[in-house]
């Protein structure tokens, strides 16, 4: 598997609750903090849904 590196860049408040936990669940909490994981199709399927918050780069 790859791993892509995703960065917060916006924040959630504001947003729904639903984003808000697929936030946590990515392991973002604040903006600028930054998270390398192994690019499956759950974590990509949450990457999708809150792609204006984040910015994903590939490692």
């Amino acid at each position: 598997m790859a791993k892509i590196k995703i960065t917060q860049i916006k924040s959630v408040i504001d947003r729904s609750e639903r984003q808000k936990r697929t936030m946590q669940a990515l392991g973002l909490n604040k903006i600028s903090q930054s998270v390398e994981v192994e690019a499956t199709p759950s974590i990509v399927g949450m990457v999708r849904k809150v792609n204006h918050l984040v910015a994903v780069e590939s490692i």
